[in-house]
């Protein structure tokens, strides 16, 4: 997905300085096609930082975070899934895109249950899209580490009810 335009109208006031933004992560958990009892999750290697990641992305102005997280899943690769359950929130390190412009964000992370669809990079965003078992992860940010930890733990979550 491109741009919010409500972000290029910003971007066209102020800049490249760092704005501060929301966000809606989707962390889809299925059971595992192949190991019975095991569970995967869908991960994105982003074009831009080429790593690995859960799906996510800006909340429209007036936008529920849960409605952006599954939002932002089926533009970003194609999958349907159900927030379920709020598992985190916090504040990210400031980051700077390679266009110069910079943000910080304020998540919101969710763990969505699986519905349907065939994981692709839907919108340019991403490279690749593919289901990973738990206990076999690509490398990762410290940070993308601890979205799949607090939304992969039993029990620490906070219900979320739409």
């Amino acid at each position: 997905m491109a741009t919010p335009d409500f972000i290029l109208e910003l971007r066209e006031r102020v800049g490249s300085q760092r704005l501060w933004l929301m966000s809606a992560t989707a962390v889809v958990v299925r059971d595992s096609a192949s190991r019975p009892g095991a569970r995967e999750v869908l991960l994105a290697h982003r074009s831009d930082f080429r790593t690995w990641g859960t799906i996510g992305g800006i909340i429209d102005p007036g936008e529920q975070p849960a409605v952006a997280a599954a939002r932002e899943l089926l533009e970003e690769a194609g999958v349907v899934a159900v927030p379920e359950v709020l598992a985190w929130v916090h504040v990210q390190a400031p980051a700077t895109y390679p266009n110069g412009d910079q943000v910080q964000f304020l998540d919101l992370t969710f763990r969505c249950r699986y519905v349907s669809g065939e994981p692709f990079p839907a919108d340019g965003e991403n490279s690749e899209v593919a289901w990973f078992d738990v206990d076999a992860l690509p490398p990762m940010s410290p940070e993308m580490a601890a979205r799949l930890e607090a939304a992969l733990a039993p029990g620490s979550v906070t219900r979320f009810e739409s």
